[in-house]
């Protein structure tokens, strides 16, 4: 598989492509199914949270599929993730992502760059740490059991939250297979997940090394 990464952190960064916003929406949804448990009788999202908890890192291919409602619009990106508990890495379309719970580098394989900028989770919607501070205290949840696994069910009424709907089905394994999501405008968010697995960290992956000719741009200065 050629590995390229997308950004879905960057904050502030005007001229990212439409594909990481979608992206964006991708992420937040991984992280909300880490830490949604807190607040329901949901044992099965009980186990994988305390996966993340212990330090392990879920790796897997990702297909996510943007449809927008109000233009008809179909955006694909896929990719490979690896997600910890503080640190990310997302790979896809001539991008790749890197977040060590400090700072954010993106490289660009297109133009051949590197932005380099802080990490402040504060500015951040999608930030683990809030995800883990409970944003997802609004949502009623259920669990239920079906054959071949898990679907969970979130829903809202709260106007500020970024999703009404989302329901997360879990492998026999506990491991995610599909994400689904609608917004406040009714876009829906799809993301399926391949070969998923969990890992331990390995030394290296939460670090970058771009080609050594690209360009480096440091947005914390």
């Amino acid at each position: 598989m050629n590995r390229t990464v997308c950004n879905p952190f960057l904050h502030g960064f005007k001229n990212r492509p439409v594909k990481l916003s979608a992206a964006a929406g991708f992420l937040w949804l991984v992280l909300l199914f880490i830490n949604t448990a807190v607040q329901a009788q949901t044992p099965r999202f009980d186990q994988l949270r305390e996966r993340f908890e212990r330090g392990e890192i879920l790796n897997s291919l990702f297909t996510h599929d943007y449809h927008d409602s109000y233009t008809g619009e179909q955006t694909r990106t896929q990719g490979e993730i690896w997600i910890g508990r503080e640190k990310y890495r997302v790979e896809s379309d001539q991008q790749i992502m890197v977040v060590d719970g400090g700072i954010s580098r993106v490289y660009d394989g297109i133009r051949n760059r590197v932005l380099i900028s802080d990490y402040v989770e504060e500015e951040d919607d999608f930030a683990p740490s809030r995800m883990l501070q409970g944003v997802d205290e609004t949502y009623d949840i259920v669990e239920e059991e079906i054959a071949g696994g898990t679907v969970v069910t979130l829903t809202t009424d709260d106007p500020f939250a970024v999703f009404t709907h989302v329901e997360i089905r879990l492998g026999e394994a506990g491991l995610p297979q599909v994400i689904e999501a609608r917004d406040q405008v009714d876009n829906i968010l799809t993301t399926r997940f391949q070969e998923g697995q969990f890992i331990q960290p390995e030394p290296g992956l939460f670090e970058m090394e771009p080609p050594g000719d690209a360009e480096r741009i440091d947005l914390r200065h």
